[in-house]
C-alpha cells in the first residue's frame, strides 16, 4: 500500500468500499458493503458538480474574450466533453486505470467491456471522465480567438486518449511516479498536476505554436490590452468554478465516510479567498486600480494550488498556499506577456504555474495527520512538519515530469496539426471573429459588429 501512492487506488485494492468483480447490477457490491450506496451517491453528486464546472470555464473564457468569438468558445467547451466522453470510454480509461504494464500504461478495460461492466468501475470511470474533460477544456482559453475548430476537435481527442490518461496512470493508476523511492511516492490528492498542470502546459504549447492575436503586441513588442466583452460573465464563471470545486476536492476522498471532507472543503475555500485577495491587492499596488479580472484569476489560482494538498494541510497553510498562488498568477501573466505569449484568459498562469506550485506545496505543508485516503495508513508529512525532504523531492520530480510531458506532447500535437492543415484561422476570419466563418452563428446577432 505504501508504494501505491494513491489513496483512491488504495481504497479500491483494499476492498474497503468498492467491489470490482464484475457486478453490473450492483447486488454483489451491496451485499459485500451495505454502506456502498452512501459512497456512490456522494461520488456521483460530486462528479455532477465537477461536470458543471464546464459551464464555469465557458463563462470565464467568454467573458475574458471578445463578443465576436463567444459562440466559438461555447462550441469548444462543449466539444471537449463530447469527445472526452467517447474517447475516454473507448481508450483513455483503459490507459489510465487498466492493468499496469511496467508502470507506464494500463492495458485493460477497453470500451468499458467485459470485466469492466461493473458498477464500481463505471463509478470510477465517471469520476475520471469529468476530470479528463476539465483538463481538456483548460486549453481552450489559452488558444482562444484564433484556433480553427477542426484543430481543437482533434486536440481534444489526443488529450482525452493519450495526454491525460497516461500521465494519470503514472500517478493515480499505480504507475511509476507513484512508486518513486522518495516519501510516499509522488502524490496528488485531487489533480493540481494530473488535471491542471497538464491542461496549463498543453495550453502554453498551443499558445506558442499559434502566436499572438492581431493587435496584442505593438510595433515595439509591448503587450496591449484586448478587453473581454463581459466581466459579468467572467465573474459568473468564477463563482460556478468556485462552487464546483467543492465537488472536485472533497469528492476526491472517494468516500462519504471520510470525515476529512470538512477539512478539505474549508481549505479549498480559504485558498480561493487568499488568492483573490492577494492578486487584487498586488495589482492595485502597481496600477492603483481594483482589477476585477485579476482578482477572479487569483481566486482560480488559489483553487488550483490547493487541489493537490487540500487533504493534507491545516487552514493556515491553505491560506499561505492560496496567497502565494495569488502572487504567482500576477507575476506569471506579466512574465508570459513580456515574452510574446498571448494567453487571453490567463490559463497558463492559473492552471499550469499554480498547478505546479500546488504539487510542490504538498512536500512542504503536509502535516502528518492524514494518509493516502485513510487515517490509519502511512501519513503524508512534509518538510515543515518534520517529514524530511523525501516527500518534497517526490513532488518536485512529479511536477517536472508533468510539465515536461504536457508541454512536450502539446508541442507535438499542435505542430503536427499545423503542418497537416494549418491550425490558425485566416487573418480576415480572425478580424471578423470566429463565430461567423467557423459556426455561422454570432452569439449576439442583434448587437454584432466586427470590432466587439
Amino acid at each position: 500500500m505504501r508504494k501505491i501512492g494513491l489513496w483512491l487506488l488504495a481504497i479500491i485494492l483494499a476492498g474497503s468500499t468498492l467491489c470490482f468483480a464484475q457486478d453490473p447490477g450492483g447486488a454483489e457490491t451491496l451485499a459485500a458493503n451495505p454502506q456502498a450506496p452512501i459512497d456512490y451517491v456522494w461520488i456521483l453528486v460530486c462528479g455532477f458538480l465537477v461536470f458543471f464546472m464546464q459551464a464555469g470555464f465557458a463563462m470565464v473564457e467568454a467573458g475574458f474574450c471578445r463578443a465576436k468569438n463567444a459562440t466559438n468558445l461555447m462550441a469548444k467547451n462543449a466539444i471537449d466533453f463530447v469527445v472526452a466522453s467517447l474517447i475516454f470510454m473507448a481508450f483513455g480509461f483503459a490507459f489510465m486505470m487498466g492493468k499496469d504494464y511496467m508502470g507506464i500504461i494500463g492495458t485493460s478495460g477497453w470500451f468499458l467491456h467485459g470485466d469492466s461492466y461493473d458498477v464500481g468501475k463505471y463509478l470510477l470511470f465517471f469520476w475520471q471522465l469529468v476530470f479528463a474533460g476539465t483538463a481538456a477544456t483548460i486549453v481552450s482559453g489559452a488558444v482562444a480567438e484564433r484556433l480553427k475548430f477542426k484543430a481543437y476537435f482533434l486536440y481534444s481527442l489526443a488529450v482525452s486518449a493519450i495526454v491525460y490518461p497516461i500521465y494519470g496512470h503514472w500517478v493515480w493508476g499505480g504507475g511509476w511516479l507513484a512508486k518513486i523511492p522518495f516519501g510516499l511516492g509522488h502524490i496528488d490528492f485531487a489533480g493540481s498536476g494530473v488535471v491542471h498542470t497538464i491542461g496549463g502546459f498543453v495550453g502554453l504549447a498551443g499558445a506558442i505554436v499559434l502566436g499572438p492575436r492581431f493587435g496584442k503586441f505593438g510595433k515595439d513588442g509591448k503587450p496591449k490590452a484586448i478587453p473581454g466583452h463581459s466581466m459579468v460573465l467572467a465573474a459568473l464563471g468564477t463563482f460556478i468554478l468556485w462552487f464546483g470545486w467543492f465537488g472536485f476536492n472533497p469528492g476526491s476522498t472517494f468516500s462519504a465516510h471520510q470525515l476529512r471532507i470538512a477539512v478539505i472543503a474549508v481549505n479549498t475555500n480559504l485558498a480561493a479567498a487568499a488568492g483573490a485577495a492577494v492578486a487584487i491587492l498586488l495589482v492595485f499596488a502597481k496600477t492603483k486600480k481594483w482589477d476585477v479580472g485579476m482578482m477572479l484569476n487569483g481566486c482560480l489560482a488559489g483553487l488550483v494550488a490547493i487541489t493537490a494538498p487540500c487533504a493534507w494541510v491545516e487552514a493556515w497553510a491553505a491560506v499561505v498556499i492560496g496567497a502565494i498562488a495569488g502572487v504567482l498568477v500576477v507575476l506569471s501573466v506579466y512574465f508570459w506577456e513580456n515574452r510574446g505569449v498571448d494567453d487571453p484568459v490567463g490559463a497558463v498562469s492559473v492552471h499550469g504555474i499554480n498547478g505546479f506550485w500546488g504539487l510542490i506545496s504538498v512536500g512542504l505543508f503536509a502535516d502528518g495527520t492524514y494518509g493516502l485516503g485513510t487515517t490509519d495508513g502511512p501519513l503524508v508529512t512534509g518538510l515543515f512538519y518534520g517529514g524530511g525532504a523525501g516527500q518534497l523531492i517526490a513532488q518536485v520530480i512529479g511536477a517536472l515530469v508533468c510539465a515536461a510531458w504536457a508541454f512536450g506532447l502539446g508541442l507535438i500535437i499542435f505542430k503536427s496539426l499545423d503542418k497537416w492543415f494549418g491550425i490558425r484561422v485566416l487573418p480576415h476570419e480572425e478580424i471578423k471573429g470566429l463565430d461567423i466563418d467557423e459556426h455561422g452563428t454570432p452569439a449576439y446577432p442583434n448587437f454584432y459588429t466586427f470590432n466587439n
